[in-house]
């Protein structure tokens, strides 16, 4: 097997390692790919498809995990791939609320994405779960990127308390038959909440200061109650 493979990344020729992505080599040539689903220390899934681009295939591949092969000739940009892009943020932001998504909207911006092209169509709808003082979890902003659940699984902490359910448009993140966090093996350590992009994981401290709560009641608020030891 050949120590490295030659490709092209919009015209630019590059060397990289067996298993470089192509989302990696284009970065290695400062070349940036938006992404949304991709975190750099998450298993990547391809989920999104914001960062596809043209590789010469029938259909546009998704560049987070796609490897690099030889005589490969990546386009990251092209009116296709902008259109692409395009209608994928259109189709999103008909569906969830990105109020609190900083980066997907600057995203809308970047492609000049139509906000109101799709809509009057199905919303994401789900109830504010505010069962644990740590953090709140609001679906209707959630974008099912699968971070939260990787990173509280084999990514990173190993406590399996946030999985998926459902298919296609009814898919969504939650727990064990939807119990409430406080009766599932979450241990509250919060990488959940950090890599989320959107608004759907929250600080408990941070939704109450947003609401004008006082410091000294939201610190009440959040404290987790001790339990008493048994006599």
């Amino acid at each position: 097997m050949s120590d490295s493979i030659q490709l092209q990344v919009n015209g630019r020729e590059i060397s990289v390692a067996p298993g470089t992505t192509v989302l990696q080599a284009a970065e290695k040539l400062g070349v940036e790919i938006p992404v949304i689903c991709y975190h750099p220390d998450l298993s990547a899934n391809g989920l999104c498809r914001i960062c596809s681009v043209e590789s010469g295939g029938r259909v546009q591949a998704a560049a987070c995990v796609t490897q690099c092969s030889d005589g490969m000739e990546i386009t990251t940009d092209s009116e296709d791939v902008h259109r692409a892009r395009k209608t994928i943020l259109e189709l999103l932001k008909s569906t969830v609320n990105l109020e609190e998504a900083p980066e997907i909207l600057e995203l809308m911006q970047t492609y000049d994405a139509d906000g109101d092209r799709f809509g009057g169509g199905k919303r994401r709808e789900s109830p504010l779960y505010d069962d644990n003082p740590f953090y709140t979890r609001d679906y209707e902003q959630c974008i099912d990127c699968w971070r939260c659940v990787q990173v509280c699984a084999e990514d990173a902490q190993f406590a399996f308390a946030l999985s998926f359910d459902g298919r296609g448009f009814d898919t969504k993140i939650g727990t064990f038959m939807n119990a409430g966090m406080m009766d599932t093996t979450c241990v509250f350590c919060g990488q959940c909440v950090g890599v989320c992009p959107t608004g759907a994981l929250k600080p408990k401290r941070q939704m109450l200061l947003e609401q004008g709560v006082d410091p000294d009641s939201i610190f009440e608020a959040t404290q987790r109650k001790r339990r008493k030891k048994a006599k």
